[in-house]
């Protein structure tokens, strides 16, 4: 009798909110006492994890706004285009029509929109799978982000780089997440979203209009990674366009956030699991950074992690239909 109890108290432990957040803050820690007991002397210091915590709080800017999207089923391939074409534009604002801060802030979300109301119109009017709309419409992002820059890197002036100091990120990250908290939690489209995602057929039935709703997720979407591409060029201070979908290397991070929410949405964390699962990426990445392993080692492992950390915290119910 006691022995039951016992079993079934445990799994207690990793239930409910608390138990997200033990999960969470348990790979933290482990992944950082990891890379600091291989390699003492570069890593993991005070300063060091700041700036991973910092890294990774852009990446969770532009991710707790994908995360409407994904939370429906769809995915987007156009993330770093888009990324890319925001900071420049926001760039173009602030400097060539001298609208300072204003001009970055509000030049590089709303492209970041207009990226995600395009995104989300061609999907829904094509009827085709958003990876290969969203895919396609990132070349065309490419090419007009180049048009956009005159072939030219854009730098940001040092004196409108404030978003770029661990203070300026800070408060923009937080305002973009309390503006998705409050969406997701305490409004009729956060409410749908879910319910679209849950089962898009059922929505229907009740009068949802899913194409609607499919729509503005994409544009949040859009509006967050404009907002992560003023933490990205205020941080490294200017942005290169690219082409040949080179700019599908910066899809990976917030990417790996989103499937931290999608992960400990059953523990009713999603935005926080994003945030300190971004952190967590970066722990990893700039601990193989620090054992000066070669990129495709620390591409391999840290998505084999990636792949064993969803399989342990997310279990699929029997008939339910994994998109």
């Amino acid at each position: 009798m006691g022995e039951t109890a016992t079993a079934t108290a445990k799994p207690q432990i990793f239930s409910g909110k608390k138990g997200g957040y033990l999960i969470l803050i348990l790979l933290v820690i482990a992944s950082w006492a990891v890379f600091k007991i291989i390699t003492p002397g570069n890593f993991g210091s005070a300063k060091s994890m700041l700036q991973y915590f910092q890294a990774g709080l852009m990446a969770a800017t532009g991710a707790v706004g994908f995360y409407f999207v994904m939370v429906m089923g769809m995915f987007d391939f156009s993330i770093g285009a888009n990324i890319v074409l925001s900071a420049i534009v926001g760039c173009v604002f602030a400097t060539k029509l001298n609208l300072g801060y204003f001009g970055l802030i509000f030049g590089s979300i709303l492209c970041g929109a207009i990226v995600g109301f395009l995104n989300g119109f061609f999907y829904i009017k094509l009827k085709i799978p958003s990876l290969i709309v969203t895919t396609g419409l990132a070349l065309i992002y490419e090419a007009v982000a180049n048009y956009v820059a005159g072939g030219v890197e854009q730098t940001l002036p040092s004196d409108l780089r404030w978003f770029g100091s661990t203070a300026g990120s800070i408060v923009l990250a937080a305002i973009a997440f309390v503006v998705a908290w409050i969406l997701l939690n305490y409004t009729k489209m956060g409410t749908y979203t879910y319910a679209i995602g849950s089962n898009e057929f059922t929505a229907k039935n009740m009068g949802i209009n899913v194409d609607k709703y499919k729509l503005l997720a994409f544009v949040v979407s859009g509006a967050f990674f404009g907002a992560e591409a003023v933490l990205s060029i205020s941080y490294g201070s200017s942005m290169v366009a690219t082409t040949g979908m080179s700019s599908m290397s910066r899809n990976f991070v917030p990417t790996m956030g989103c499937f931290f929410g999608l992960a400990f949405k059953k523990y009713g964390i999603p935005l926080q699991a994003i945030l300190i699962g971004e952190f967590f990426v970066n722990i990893i990445f700039f601990g193989f950074i620090a054992l000066g392993a070669p990129t495709a080692i620390q591409d391999v492992i840290t998505g084999l992690a990636l792949l064993i950390i969803i399989t342990l915290t997310t279990k699929v119910t029997k008939g339910e239909i994994v998109k």
